[in-house]
């Protein structure tokens, strides 16, 4: 299973940026596919997720702001981020979970892209 996130870039406060998290080995529509940050000096947290039945979450930090979303025909999952403030600068990582529902630690997940950075300037 191989996870491909891209789209990161620089970007100013309020602008948007959308995420992509292209997999191959897994299908996006049977998984539950997640997208977590990390800032520098700080732990991976968890932003968003989105179930096998379509159903989402995200974090307290990010509601109304992030939305993920998925393409079952690309088999790719997208963070759409709007309203950036300079908070949000972090890499951010997409994950796909093997078994169970929703998951917002980093142990519920099971394979990990390599990350793309973010970085918002004020």
């Amino acid at each position: 299973v191989q996870l491909q996130a891209s789209g990161g870039g620089l970007v100013q406060t309020g602008g948007s940026l959308r995420l992509s998290c292209a997999v191959s080995g897994r299908t996006v529509g049977s998984s539950v596919m997640g997208w977590f940050c990390e800032a520098p000096g700080k732990e991976r947290e968890f932003v968003a997720a989105i179930t096998s039945g379509g159903r989402t979450y995200s974090a307290d930090s990010v509601k109304g702001r992030f939305a993920i979303s998925r393409d079952n025909a690309k088999n790719t999952v997208y963070l759409q981020m709007n309203s950036l403030k300079p908070e949000d600068t972090a890499v951010y990582y997409c994950a796909a979970r093997r078994f169970g529902g929703f998951g917002y630690v980093m142990n519920d997940y099971d394979y990990w892209g390599q990350g793309t950075q973010v970085t918002v300037s004020s």
